[in-house]
């Protein structure tokens, strides 16, 4: 029950934030991590439309990003934009802004894989304004 209370949690997070309104979120799982108190892992899916993208925003947590299909382009402050293919990954640091989210076709759709480990109290998504 605790587990899907969290990942109802986490999808009201996700599907209320502005930020995340041109993409469709689909939680997968969330779970604590034993041995690192205070700490859960949890799992979801970003599909965008093609030409899809994000505003800037930043996570409090480490992300790890793997595509599953078509293209994205990403970038955090202070590097450069990367594109990224079906079976690359991306990760995204706790105090990354993340300035480019984005699929990189207009005419195909694309979704990655996003596996975070954060603070259990702290939202998915931050604005950065």
């Amino acid at each position: 029950m605790r587990k899907f209370i969290a990942l109802a949690a986490m999808a009201a997070s996700l599907w209320a934030s502005p930020l995340l309104a041109a993409t469709t979120v689909t939680p997968l799982l969330v779970h604590d991590l034993p041995g690192i108190p205070g700490k859960e892992g949890a799992m979801l899916t970003v599909d965008y439309a093609p030409g899809g993208s994000d505003p800037i925003h930043r996570h409090n947590a480490s992300v790890f990003v793997y595509v599953l299909k078509g293209s994205i382009t990403m970038q955090v402050e202070g590097g450069a934009p990367v594109t990224l293919k079906e079976g690359q990954t991306f990760f995204e640091g706790p105090n990354d802004v993340h300035l480019v989210g984005r699929n990189a076709s207009q005419t195909e759709p694309a979704r990655f894989l996003a596996f975070f480990v954060k603070d259990k109290t702290a939202p998915f998504v931050f604005p950065v304004h």
